[in-house]
C-alpha cells in the first residue's frame, strides 16, 4: 500500500493528538510533521514535501485559508483539506476557492474520516452531499456559461463523470481506459478551462450549458 505522508495543522494540541491518533488507527497515512499555525506550516510543507496536508481553518497569525493559498503557490502537488466545525457553504466555497481540494468536518466518524480521506487521495472530488451544497448556493445565482467547444468528444464525457463525483479509477473503468488516460484528460480540460482543481470542474460542468454545435472530434 502507498502510505500517504501528512502533515497537520492546528493551534490545539489536543486536536492536534486527536488527528495523529485517529489516522494512526486507519492504514495508508503516516503523519510526519505538526504545526500550530499557517505559518509554521508553510515552512513544514517546503521542508517535509507532505502528501497531504489536513488543514484547521481557524487559527491565529496565519489563518488556514491564507496558508492553503500559499502553499498551494509553492506546491501545487500538494493535496490540502481544511478542517472545520462549521458545515457552512460559504466556508467550503471559500477553502477551494483558495486552492483547497477537500473539505472535511471535525465533527464526522473516524470511519467517515479515513474513508474520504482515502477516496480524496484517489482522485475523488468533494462527497456528493457537500458538492450539492456548494453547486445548489452558488450556481443558483450565477448566469449560466457556455460549455467550451475546444474541449474534445472523450474530455465532455470526462468532465460529466468527474461532475458525477466518480474517481479516477471509476472513470477508467466506466470509460473502459487506462486511469493514466484518465489523469492526462482531467489535466488538460483543467487548462482548457483555466479550473485550479477538480471541484471548479464540477461547478463548470453544472452551469454549463451545451451549444448547438457540431462537437469536436477525437479523443
Amino acid at each position: 500500500m502507498n502510505v500517504k505522508r501528512v502533515l497537520v495543522v492546528d493551534d490545539s494540541p489536543l486536536a492536534r493528538r486527536a488527528i495523529h491518533a485517529l489516522l494512526r488507527r486507519g492504514s495508508g497515512f503516516e503523519v510526519i510533521g505538526e504545526a500550530e499555525d499557517g505559518s509554521q506550516a508553510l515552512v513544514l510543507a517546503r521542508q517535509l514535501k507532505p502528501d497531504l496536508v489536513l488543514m484547521d481553518i481557524n487559527m491565529p497569525r496565519c489563518d488556514g485559508l491564507l496558508a492553503t493559498r500559499l502553499i498551494k503557490r509553492e506546491l501545487p502537488q500538494v493535496v490540502v483539506v481544511i478542517l472545520s466545525v462549521s458545515d457552512d457553504a460559504g466556508d467550503l466555497f471559500e477553502a477551494i476557492r483558495s486552492g483547497a481540494q477537500g473539505y472535511l468536518l471535525k465533527s464526522l466518524e473516524l470511519e467517515d474520516w479515513l474513508e474520504y480521506l482515502r477516496d480524496l487521495m484517489q482522485g475523488a472530488a468533494l462527497p456528493r452531499a457537500m458538492a450539492q451544497r456548494i453547486l445548489t448556493e452558488f450556481t443558483s445565482s450565477a448566469p449560466p456559461i457556455e460549455l467550451d467547444l475546444t474541449l474534445t468528444k472523450r474530455e465532455h464525457e470526462v468532465l460529466h463523470l468527474v461532475a458525477n463525483a466518480m474517481t479516477n479509477k471509476q472513470v477508467a473503468t466506466k470509460l473502459r481506459i487506462s486511469e493514466q488516460t484518465v489523469k492526462n484528460h482531467i489535466k488538460s480540460i483543467m487548462q482548457k478551462l483555466h479550473a485550479k482543481n477538480r471541484v471548479e470542474l464540477v461547478l463548470h460542468a453544472k452551469r454549463s450549458v451545451p451549444q448547438r454545435s457540431k462537437p469536436s472530434e477525437g479523443l
